[in-house]
C-alpha cells in the first residue's frame, strides 16, 4: 500500500545510511496521480533533507560541504572540523580528503538543504522507506525529467 510523506528514510549516500526526513514526491515514472497525491511506491523519485549527509561528510572528511547561500559555519561545527588531531589521526583525514570530490549538482543540492532520493524499498505501514542518493548519469536523468515536468 501507499504510505503518506511524513515518513523518516534511511538513505545511503556513497556507502553511508542516515535516516532523515522526507520532504516531497517530486517524480513517479509510473504515475503522475501518485506525485500529485505524494504517495510513497517503490522507485519513486523524493526529496530528503541534507542535514544528517552533510554532518557525516563534514565529520568523515573534515571539510566544510556546501551550504545555503549565506550561512556560515556555526562555531561548533567550526571546532568540530578545525580541531586538534593526532599525527596519524591527521594523517588518515589528509588520506581520505584526496578522494573527497563531491560531482557539481549534488553541491547545488547540498547548498539548497534538500537532496533527490529514489525510493528502494516498498514502503508499507510501519512508516519506513528505503532508498539511495541519486548520483551521476541518474541524477541528471532525473533532473532533466524534472525541469520538462515544471516547464509543461
Amino acid at each position: 500500500m501507499s504510505q503518506p510523506i511524513n515518513n523518516v528514510a534511511a538513505m545511503l549516500i556513497t556507502g553511508c545510511t542516515r535516516k532523515t526526513r522526507i520532504v516531497d514526491t517530486v517524480y513517479n515514472a509510473s504515475n503522475n496521480e501518485l506525485v500529485r497525491t505524494k504517495t510513497l511506491v517503490k522507485n519513486s523519485i523524493i526529496t530528503v533533507d541534507a542535514v544528517p549527509f552533510r554532518q557525516w561528510y563534514e565529520a568523515h572528511y573534515a571539510v566544510p560541504l556546501a551550504r545555503k547561500k549565506g550561512a556560515k559555519l556555526t562555531d561548533e561545527e567550526e571546532a568540530r572540523i578545525n580541531k586538534k588531531r593526532s599525527k596519524k589521526v591527521q594523517a588518515k583525514y589528509t588520506e581520505r580528503q584526496k578522494f573527497a570530490e563531491v560531482e557539481p549538482h549534488l553541491i547545488e543540492q547540498f547548498q539548497s538543504g534538500r537532496l533527490l532520493a529514489c525510493i528502494s524499498s516498498r514502503p508499507g505501514q510501519v512508516g519506513r522507506a528505503d532508498g539511495y542518493i541519486l548520483e551521476g548519469k541518474e541524477l541528471e536523468f532525473y533532473l532533466r525529467k524534472i525541469r520538462a515536468k515544471k516547464a509543461k
